[in-house]
């Protein structure tokens, strides 16, 4: 598993482990941090750097939902309180407050760490069997013998 807290890996290898045992599958969340990405990466209307980001995302297998700093989370929030608000810090860099952007404003990065989760669904093929319909449009119940391959049970279907 990896996951920068060993606690939470080793809650997390369980819960696999357990729903395993059970013939069934989960899916899962991933945070993603960038960090020191340049400023100014990026375009403002075309070829956003949310827009390639979510795309790569995206792309990868089993990926249903991609978010970006406060995410949908933010949707629940007003103007003022989502806002970035910018200050100098001690060193003189211009920086935000909160990060709620999650790095990126206006499709450029904005030298804040990037911060991306990314949503996977559950493993299809599990070892429960389950309801589908044949080639031929009869009811049928499949489900993996081994955790990949695919079987049609003998038994006749009581939906």
């Amino acid at each position: 598993m990896r996951c920068p807290d060993a606690e939470c890996a080793d809650k997390m290898i369980e819960l696999i482990e357990k729903v395993r045992d059970l013939g069934d599958s989960i899916g899962g969340v991933v945070e993603c941090v960038a960090r020191n990405v340049p400023k100014g990466l990026g375009m403002p209307v075309f070829d956003k750097l949310e827009a390639d980001l979510a795309k790569a995302i995206m792309s990868l297998p089993a990926c249903k939902g991609f978010e970006i700093g406060s995410g949908f989370a933010g949707t629940l929030l007003t103007g003022s309180e989502h806002n970035d608000e910018y200050y100098t810090d001690g060193k003189g860099a211009i920086r935000t407050v909160t990060n709620r952007s999650g790095g990126i404003q206006g499709g450029i990065a904005n030298g804040e760490n990037i911060i991306l989760r990314a949503a996977f669904k559950p493993t299809a093929t599990i070892r429960q069997q389950q309801r589908t319909v044949t080639r031929e449009g009869e009811q049928t119940l499949l489900a993996a013998k081994d955790g990949t391959t695919l079987a049609f049970c003998q038994e006749p279907c009581q939906w």
